[in-house]
């Protein structure tokens, strides 16, 4: 079974995501740290984020450990995760890995759930269940805002709430791929939900869809 979970930045999507992995023992996939993962070594190698080439090269030549290093969560990351994401060859350099980790689960795992931007509808569109989780911009930015103060982060709210506006913008409005429900996905609002809840929405859905 293959489960998708689209959403914004800070929508809990990631959260859900994870622990319907771990309560149905599915792989999990955060497609958004290959982007991240890719911003950061753009970012290290002071590759412009908005060069389409140099990105593209840096994705396709990605790994496994690229996943795993520090800083990936940083707030100048995402913003140029954002940016990288929109850029064709990036896409489809990246495209390749989610679909083979969808049809293929790791340690002989018997499905896997892969939570991202546009799983529903591009990596996974024949997906079993597909999740929409969101929140309003002012929850998700306030979300974020604590989560980079707690990682010790010099942040201001203001500022995170700006971004995470602009971030939208382009998620949304990009030529490639832009964030939106699949058609036939569940939406769930966050915005005044715990995880627990929110879990617990999700998990009725995949047990009448295993009945």
């Amino acid at each position: 079974m293959i489960i998708a979970i689209d959403g914004p930045a800070a929508a809990g999507k990631g959260t859900l995501a994870r622990r319907v992995a771990e309560a149905l023992g599915y792989a999990y996939l955060d497609t958004g740290s290959l982007y991240r993962a890719t911003a950061k070594k753009v970012l290290d190698q002071q590759i412009d984020p908005d060069d389409e080439q140099g990105c593209t090269v840096v994705a396709l030549n990605l790994t496994p450990t690229d996943l795993k290093v520090a800083g990936l969560r940083s707030e100048e990351v995402g913003q140029a995760a954002s940016k990288v994401s929109a850029i064709p060859g990036v896409r489809s350099a990246l495209l390749r890995f989610q679909r083979d980790f969808a049809a293929n689960p790791p340690d002989g795992k018997t499905g896997a759930v892969l939570d991202g931007r546009d799983i529903g509808t591009v990596v996974c569109p024949d997906a079993d269940i597909k999740f929409f989780v969101t929140a309003s911009t002012e929850v998700r930015a306030e979300r974020r805002f604590k989560e980079l103060r707690e990682a010790g982060e010099d942040v201001i709210y203001a500022r995170v709430l700006e971004e995470m506006r602009e971030r939208d913008e382009r998620d949304t409005n990009r030529a490639v791929a832009p964030l939106k429900p699949a058609e036939d996905a569940t939406v769930i609002d966050t915005s005044g939900l715990d995880a627990d809840q929110v879990f617990e929405q999700a998990r009725e859905i995949v047990a009448a869809k295993q009945a």
